[in-house]
């Protein structure tokens, strides 16, 4: 199973996780996703990237430019949900930002002080604009990135007591957001890993300033987005953790935990800003994990009359599943979109009932497809379903190997499946040959099932 491992004991900012996943490419591959991200065209955003060493360690610095200049103390990658009460942004507030250790991403409200300088905001739905209808995105990329955006929306909402269309951002903090989330959304597209392990998370301590009063360290959104996810403090004074991080991190986990047994083929850190005695930096591991109990070789003793390929130990593998709640579509135009899922290679397509809002009676659709088949089921669900919006879970799944047996009976051929691994066997005839014979013999099938069963003991 391919496998990411994401080290967080310093924490984690956008900026960070670009530097260390970008370190897994082929250090020919890095230059050229680089010059990629600048082709995408956000507006007014440059990125660049550079060495930089931390306790002796060398990785990469990755920056981001908005006209080109790089974000400092009067530009902060958090969206700040401002509550004005006059109806301009001429701001002449004096700054007193206190920059975490990260030097990157602070939640906080701030106040800006350039004189006769007008900040404008964007909304949730000027985002989604940007990244859908500008950006040349793929799909899943997209809806990636709409998906981390959400996940802080829905936090700064939480902390402001509003709702998440009233919330907006500014506008120089949102391009540079924007930068950060779609290289992470990209670069986890291009490494098509099947599992993501995250460590604990480090949030650092103590308490962060900022122009409107003095905040705990996690911050209320970044607390907010964490909820639910291991995080531990510590002695190092400051914000660790930004909340595009925590929403990075929390949408691509596929858990939490201890580095798995794995064997790593690449390693990559991406190094903060600022200096300690610890390095300062989110260090990632690409590899295999491995399976300690690897099936057997061992052949099985079950006798079948033709062949026998089963195993004792059956198979694992990863599956994705794909859900969505639709309310407005008629039963043959679901039966459709069933059919073009499996016909597409979908492990498994079914529906459950489901009571939808305002009491209307709905269909929960779910599709279970290979993780490197995703992209292409997202995109017919969309097309041939009513939603607007899909969830996705990440499942191991263990199989018993299967096998088709041929048998020549006086009925004709019929076909057997077989299925056996950890420890059971079972079988049964299939549906169609038994129907067959039933409308030849005039049997039930049942009976034919029966008749079957005494020649195969024979």
């Amino acid at each position: 199973m391919k496998t990411l491992y994401i080290d967080c004991s310093m924490g984690a900012a956008g900026d960070m996780l670009t530097a260390a996943l970008l370190e897994l490419l082929p250090g020919s591959d890095r230059e050229a996703f680089v010059a990629k991200l600048n082709s995408l065209g956000i507006p007014g955003v440059k990125y660049s990237s550079a060495p930089s060493v931390k306790c002796g360690i060398t990785g990469t610095h990755m920056s981001v430019t908005i006209d080109g200049e790089e974000e400092d103390e009067h530009m902060h990658e958090h969206h700040h949900d401002h509550e004005h009460e006059h109806h301009h942004h001429d701001h002449d507030h004096e700054h007193e930002h206190d920059h975490h250790e990260h030097e990157h991403e602070h939640e906080h409200e701030h106040s800006h002080g350039h004189e006769g300088h007008t900040h404008h905001h964007s909304s949730l739905h000027d985002i989604e604009h940007i990244v859908t209808g500008h950006l040349s995105l793929p799909t899943m990329v997209a809806l990636d990135v709409m998906a981390v955006y959400q996940e802080i929306a829905e936090a700064e909402g939480h902390v402001h007591g509003k709702p998440v269309d009233q919330i907006h951002f500014h506008e120089v903090g949102t391009m540079d957001a924007v930068a950060d989330i779609v290289a992470v959304c990209l670069l986890m597209h291009k490494l098509k890993v099947d599992e993501v392990v995250v460590s604990p998370i480090h949030v650092g301590a103590g308490q962060v300033k900022c122009a409107h009063g003095i905040l705990p360290v996690p911050a209320p959104a970044t607390a907010y987005i964490l909820r639910n996810v291991p995080t531990y403090g510590g002695n190092i004074q400051g914000e660790l953790c930004t909340p595009t991080g925590a929403a990075l991190l929390k949408h691509f986990a596929t858990r939490f935990g201890s580095q798995p047994l794995m064997t790593t083929s690449a390693i990559g850190y991406g190094m903060g800003r600022k200096d300690f005695p610890q390095a300062n930096c989110v260090r990632t591991m690409l590899g295999e994990k491995m399976n300690l109990s690897a099936p057997s070789t061992q052949e099985s003793s079950m006798e079948h009359k033709h062949h026998d390929h089963t195993h004792p130990c059956g198979s694992g593998n990863n599956v994705i599943e794909l859900s969505c709640n639709v309310d407005d579509m008629t039963a043959e135009a679901i039966s459709f979109a069933m059919e073009q899922f499996f016909a597409a290679g979908a492990n498994e397509v079914y529906t459950v009932p489901s009571g939808m809002k305002k009491s209307r009676p709905g269909v929960l659709l779910r599709v279970l497809c290979k993780p490197e088949d995703r992209e292409k089921m997202v995109e017919l669900i969309f097309r041939h379903t009513t939603t607007i919006g899909i969830r996705e879970l990440a499942f191991k799944r263990y199989v018993l190997e299967r096998t088709i047996e041929t048998q020549d009976t006086p009925f004709g051929q019929v076909r057997r499946k077989v299925s056996s691994g950890y420890g059971v066997t079972r079988a049964k005839y299939e549906y169609e040959d038994l129907a067959r014979i039933a409308r030849e013999q005039n049997l039930s099938l049942s009976e034919v099932e029966a008749k079957l069963s005494d020649l195969t003991s024979d």
